[in-house]
C-alpha cells in the first residue's frame, strides 16, 4: 500500500517539480500517513528516531496487552496500536496517536470531518486523564459514530487515546500513563503481537 490521506485513507499524490507538497484530491495539501509498521523493537525504535512529536506508549501495559503496530505521517504524526484482553470481557483495542495541530491523523481514525477534535471541544470538565512525567494531562471525550475516542494537548500537540468496542472506554477510568518511547534514558521491554487492523496497511 502506497502513501494515503491522514484524514480521508484515500492514496496521496507525491510531490511534482512544481509542488514540494503532497496532495489530497479532497483535502489539499496533507502530511502522508505511511503504511503501518510490523509490530517489532527496530520498527519502534525507527520511528521514534525520526518523530518530531511523542511517540506515546501506555506504560505499563494494561495487564495481557500487547503493542500491535505502528503508523506515522512523516515526522508530524505517529500512532501506536495496542490490544488485550477488554475489561468486561473479549478482545478489545486502542491506539494512541500524537500529532501537531491539522495534521488530521487522530480525527481520521475517529472518522471525524475536520483534521482536529472540533466545535465546542473541551467546554467541559475532562472525561479521563493521562499521566506523562507524572503531570496529569485531562482528556475529553470526542463524539465518534466509530469508537470510543478520547482527546488533550500534550506539549502543544494533540494526543488521542481510541478504543474499540466503544465499552473499552473503561480502560479509561483509572489514570492512563504514557511514556514517550523518544526518551532514550528507559527501558522498555515491549512486548509485541499481531498487526493491528485499525491501521493502514
Amino acid at each position: 500500500m502506497k502513501a494515503v490521506c491522514p484524514r480521508c485513507g484515500e492514496p496521496a499524490h507525491a510531490p511534482t517539480c512544481w509542488s514540494s507538497a503532497w496532495r489530497c484530491d479532497q483535502h489539499g495539501e496533507i502530511y502522508p500517513l505511511s503504511p503501518a509498521r510490523q509490530p517489532t523493537a527496530d520498527g519502534l525504535n525507527a520511528m521514534a528516531k525520526s518523530a518530531r512529536v511523542p511517540v506515546w506508549l501506555p506504560w505499563p501495559l494494561p495487564h495481557g496487552w500487547l503493542v500491535t503496530g505502528f503508523a506515522r505521517t512523516g515526522v508530524r504524526g505517529s500512532a501506536i496500536a495496542l490490544s488485550g484482553p477488554h475489561p468486561l470481557g473479549g478482545p478489545a483495542d486502542m491506539v494512541i496517536v500524537a500529532e501537531e495541530p491539522g495534521v488530521g491523523l487522530g480525527a481520521g481514525l475517529a472518522g471525524l470531518p475536520g483534521p482536529d477534535p472540533g466545535d465546542g471541544f473541551a467546554s467541559g470538565q475532562p472525561h479521563a486523564v493521562a499521566l506523562v512525567a507524572n503531570h496529569e494531562v485531562p482528556l475529553w471525550l470526542v463524539e465518534s459514530e466509530r469508537t470510543a475516542v478520547f482527546a488533550g494537548e500534550v506539549q502543544g500537540g494533540w494526543v488521542w487515546v481510541l478504543l474499540w468496542p466503544d465499552t473499552a472506554g473503561v480502560l479509561l477510568i483509572q489514570p492512563l500513563p504514557l511514556r514517550d518511547v523518544r526518551d532514550t534514558t528507559q527501558e522498555l521491554d515491549v512486548p509485541f503481537g499481531a498487526l493491528s487492523t485499525h491501521l493502514p496497511t
